[in-house]
C-alpha cells in the first residue's frame, strides 16, 4: 500500500467533515470537499469545490480526478464501484472500506433494493449514524493514512 497524499470527499451529505479535517491534518493529506451548490455554506473549512447541483455531478467531477494511490470517502456505492477499479481506495463514512471483492455483492443488493422500490415495496434505508459508526470510520481513516499494512 502506497502513501495516500490527496482525499475526495463526496461531501453533500458527509456525517464525518470534521473527522477527516482534524485526521487529514495530522497525517498532512490534501484534502478536497466536492459537493453541489445547493449545499454550499459559509462556515465551511478547508478546500471546497462546487459543482451544478445536477444529479451526478459531484460523482463524475471526483471520478475524473480521483488517481490510483488517492482516498475517496463516498457513501455512493456506484461511484466506489468505478473507483476500486481504478486503483482509488474507498472507504464510506461509517469505517466500511470498499474493496473489489465486495462490489458485485453490493452492488446486486443496490440493484435488488432499486428494483423492488420501483414496484413499490418499501425498503427500509441505511440505520441511523451512530457513534460506533463515526469510531469505526476514525479507526480505518487512521489505519489507511498511516500506511497500516495488510488493511487493504
Amino acid at each position: 500500500m502506497q502513501n495516500i497524499t490527496r482525499i475526495y470527499v463526496d461531501a453533500d451529505a458527509c456525517p464525518v467533515k470534521e473527522e477527516i479535517m482534524r485526521v487529514g491534518a495530522k497525517f498532512h493529506v490534501d484534502i478536497w470537499f466536492i459537493a453541489s451548490y445547493a449545499h454550499q455554506s459559509r462556515s465551511q473549512k478547508g478546500n471546497w469545490v462546487y459543482v451544478d447541483s445536477a444529479q451526478d455531478e459531484v460523482d463524475f467531477y471526483i471520478y475524473q480526478r480521483a488517481e490510483v494511490g488517492n482516498l475517496v470517502i463516498t457513501q455512493d456505492m456506484g461511484l466506489a464501484g468505478l473507483l476500486v477499479k481504478k486503483g482509488v481506495y474507498v472507504l464510506s463514512p461509517r469505517g466500511t472500506i470498499v474493496t473489489d471483492e465486495h462490489m458485485d455483492t453490493i452492488l446486486y443488493n443496490r440493484y435488488v433494493s432499486a428494483k423492488l422500490r420501483r414496484q413499490g415495496t418499501f425498503t427500509k434505508g441505511p440505520k441511523a449514524f451512530s457513534k460506533r459508526d463515526r469510531q469505526y470510520f476514525l479507526a480505518n481513516l487512521e489505519k489507511i493514512l498511516s500506511n497500516y499494512k495488510g488493511i487493504l
